[in-house]
């Protein structure tokens, strides 16, 4: 079994180390059309390739090598993935592109064929890494390869869109039980490929989403997920970038798509949103309900040294576990958080409890008198709502549930909040046993479904 470093691939996009010599900018003295060339590596580098390894990999993982290639071609292309803690890099992993850009836009699909020295799991093998914006990126996650060639299909799910593009193939791979491998690619194409079929899209995670939204709110459709059916019959799984899906609202008064395919909100109302990829449609909708101008929750005044912040753009955050977590499955709560002209706002929805955990590390709150929360109830309160705030100390050992710890327990009931406007709620700490080790607080409700959260922060 694999475990996929996670570290290094959320973070190789963000820093790259260029191999190949950097060249002027000629954006003015580019053509407006570019050439039509779908290979990528036939025996050599295709013509204006360069390559660029991620940041902390073995910049000498790859190679060219002339004994181990496809059908007694010429030379194929070599990748020596290293040991756990080699001290040349971590991983193997880079990009293959070209400055200029190049017309895919008749092409279906990148083609490669590919074998390792031992059965083995690649991570990371895609295109659309172009050391800029990567708008058009397709990736195929954990591909197992063995000591034998075999074909391999990463789709263009719009090939129409891809009239200018610059990345032409990109891997990432780390070690497997911590042992290091050796993988070929070779023949790596762009082809048109009839026998792919059977396109499936979808936003949302493929459901009808309702949501509230606010002038100023930055929108955008998430969970988009790709699959097709490849020449041998199987089904396969990709991830894309959401420039690949075409959007369309049902009233551009109200939210607008943009034509760099973005959503913007215009004015209050109600706006459907779907998308297609292709000419196919995608699953899933987003309907936003536009309230109009949110009303943000009032700036904290309190100087940084009196503050503790556990979630608040006024200070320096705690690092945080998470925000929405807690006695999974039974929890329904869902996280729809959103951004105001630059704040950050919780959103909880379908509430029933929730957790915000701090325990990596805990927090010292002994100096602390107080816990501050700014809550905003959008719907109506009905006289039996309540808002219980559970707050825990995880006593001497530090950990949640290990039996010495204490918690401080205080309910609110619909006679202490207001709909419609910020309520600042602010809870002594006087009557918790122990304050050292603070990791966590609940919430639970009844009759609430949904409320806004803001400035949590303990104080002095």
């Amino acid at each position: 079994m694999k475990t996929i470093n996670l570290k290094y691939l959320l973070g190789m996009f963000a820093l790259i180390m260029l191999i190949a010599a950097c060249k002027p900018d000629d954006d003015l003295l580019r053509p407006a059309s570019f050439p039509n060339n779908p290979l990528v590596f036939i025996d050599d580098f295709s013509a204006g390739l360069q390559y660029a390894a991620f940041a902390g990999s073995d910049v000498t993982a790859f190679d060219i090598d002339r004994v181990n290639t496809y059908n007694n071609s010429a030379a194929s292309m070599q990748f020596a993935v290293p040991d756990f803690g080699a001290p040349e890099g971590t991983y193997a992993g880079g990009a293959y592109y070209v400055d200029g850009g190049r017309d895919l836009s008749s092409y279906t699909a990148l083609t490669f064929y590919a074998k390792a020295s031992r059965t083995a799991v690649i991570d990371v093998l895609g295109f659309g890494i172009d050391l800029g914006e990567n708008k058009y990126q397709v990736t195929l996650n954990s591909t197992q390869v063995n000591t034998n060639w075999k074909k391999f299909y990463i789709p263009i799910p719009d090939p129409s869109k891809l009239t200018g593009e610059k990345g032409m193939f990109f891997y990432s791979d780390g070690p497997d039980n911590g042992e290091g491998y050796t993988f070929w690619i070779d023949e790596v194409q762009f082809e048109n490929v009839g026998l792919l079929a059977h396109p499936k899209s979808s936003i949302m995670g493929g459901d009808d989403v309702v949501s509230l939204a606010y002038l100023g709110l930055d929108v955008d459709i998430r969970d988009v997920s790709y699959s097709i059916n490849l020449p041998d019959g199987t089904d396969q799984a990709y991830i894309l970038s959401k420039a690949y899906f075409d959007l369309k609202s049902s009233n551009e008064n109200v939210v607008r798509v943009t034509s760099d395919n973005e959503l913007e909100i215009m004015g209050p109302g109600l706006a459907l949103i779907r998308a297609s990829l292709g000419d196919v449609d995608s699953e899933g909708s987003l309907t936003l309900n536009v309230q109009g101008t949110f009303q943000l929750a009032p700036e904290p005044t309190l100087a940084a040294s009196q503050v503790i912040s556990i979630f608040s753009d006024s200070y320096t955050d705690v690092p945080v576990d998470y925000y929405n977590g807690f006695w999974a499955p039974f929890q329904t709560t869902l996280s729809e958080d959103f951004v105001i002209d630059g704040n950050r706002i919780l959103n909880y929805t379908n509430f029933n409890f929730v957790g915000t955990m701090f325990s990596n590390p805990t927090v010292d709150a002994s100096l602390m008198t107080h816990l501050h929360l700014d809550i905003f109830i959008p719907g109506a309160i009905q006289p039996n709502t309540n808002l219980t705030l559970t707050l825990r100390d995880f006593g001497p050992d530090g950990s949640d549930g290990g039996g010495d710890d204490s918690d401080l327990v205080t309910t609110l009931n619909s006679g202490d909040l207001s709909q419609g406007v910020w309520n600042a709620i602010d809870i002594p700490l006087a009557g918790l046993s122990a304050k050292s080790r603070l990791g966590l607080i609940i919430y639970e409700g009844n009759a609430l479904t949904n409320f806004y959260a803001d400035n949590i922060y303990f104080y002095n």
